[in-house]
């Protein structure tokens, strides 16, 4: 694979070469960005997934609800539906998405919408009969056609985007360039021990500009497994069948062996939609542990008792850290 990707360097090139021409005509004004009269905070980053920007949709969820009235606004990836859709929360994840219906479930007082022209979604929202107050564009930092007022983007700790290259060499879907839009840098998945010097080093790797606030941020899992029939304590579990369909496993399985539990693990692409083969293949578990993004995709589909999910979050590295990104998010907001 990294011979054949290093073979591909020339059409890396020349994707790079696009998309710095399609940035340069939005900065120019060639090519028309419209901003909205309210708060817009666009979630996002430069790589193929796998960076966190589900649970920190869910920590702004948290941080903004109660202030404000909020709406998601997705894509609706690997879903059904097209054009505008507001999610009820019965619908299937096939059908929206599963990130979106999993903002539904964890937060059914919020509004949850997809639709794959980010600009049509907003005027919607705006239109609709419960409008909000602050919308968060989910995945939407390369979508150049809304100029959200607020850019948070996310790289992992494990793989930074100064250190990647553009598709197909790398997994990048610009130029590291573009971070240069964001106001807002978060490092996800980071050791929660990250010492002083290591944050430095990555922050000159990262080379940022004057004006974008750095942060660090971990992966909280809870104790207790989760599903619609009951909970379950982590530690208490015998050996069990993983499943995921995520970009990137390797926190969760790291985590999983650090509690010396015993399972195996069946790994599908991110986004994976469930074939009924392999549905039936899974019923033949008793005890089925997944994410909480595949959960959307499987519940419905294996019995409540053998269908269980562990709950994580987004948490800052310290708490001065979580201050003043709190801040900073909610004085936007609110001079929005």
């Amino acid at each position: 694979m990294r011979l054949l990707r290093k073979i591909l360097y020339p059409f890396s090139l020349l994707y790079s070469g696009i998309t710095h021409l399609r940035n340069r005509m939005y900065d120019l004004g060639f090519l028309e960005s419209r901003s909205f009269g309210l708060p817009v905070i666009c979630v996002g980053n430069l790589s193929v997934g796998g960076t966190g920007k589900s649970p920190m949709i869910e920590y702004l969820i948290s941080l903004l609800k109660e202030e404000f009235a909020v709406a998601t606004l997705s894509r609706g990836y690997k879903g059904e539906s097209k054009g505008f859709y507001l999610l009820k929360g019965t619908e299937e994840a096939k059908a929206v998405g599963d990130e979106p219906l999993q903002f539904k479930s964890k937060f059914p007082e919020i509004t949850v919408a997809v639709d794959e022209k980010r600009r049509r979604g907003i005027e919607m929202l705006l239109n609709s009969e419960n409008r909000p107050e602050v919308i968060l564009l989910d995945d939407a930092f390369q979508h150049r056609q809304v100029e959200a007022g607020l850019n948070i983007l996310l790289t992992s700790y494990g793989k930074l985007y100064s250190e990647d290259h553009v598709l197909p060499t790398g997994d990048l879907r610009e130029g590291r360039g573009g971070a240069g839009r964001a106001q807002l840098v978060v490092v996800t998945k980071c050791p929660m021990d990250l010492s002083p010097s290591e944050k430095e080093t990555i922050r000159k790797k990262l080379s940022l500009n004057g004006d974008q606030q750095l942060f660090f941020s971990g992966i909280s899992y809870g104790s207790r497994v989760m599903s619609a029939a009951s909970q379950l304590e982590l530690r208490d579990l015998g050996k069990f069948q993983l499943v995921t369909g995520i970009a990137n496993p390797r926190p969760l399985t790291d985590h999983l062996a650090s509690q010396n539990l015993e399972f195996d693990h069946l790994s599908f692409p991110d986004h994976h939609n469930f074939k009924e083969t392999e549905i039936e293949a899974l019923r033949k578990h008793s005890f089925v542990l997944t994410t909480e993004k595949d959960y959307m995709r499987l519940k419905g589909h294996l019995a409540p008792e053998n269908l269980y999910y562990l709950p994580m979050e987004m948490t800052f590295l310290s708490r001065e850290e979580q201050q003043r990104f709190d801040l900073l998010v909610k004085q936007y907001c609110r001079r929005s």
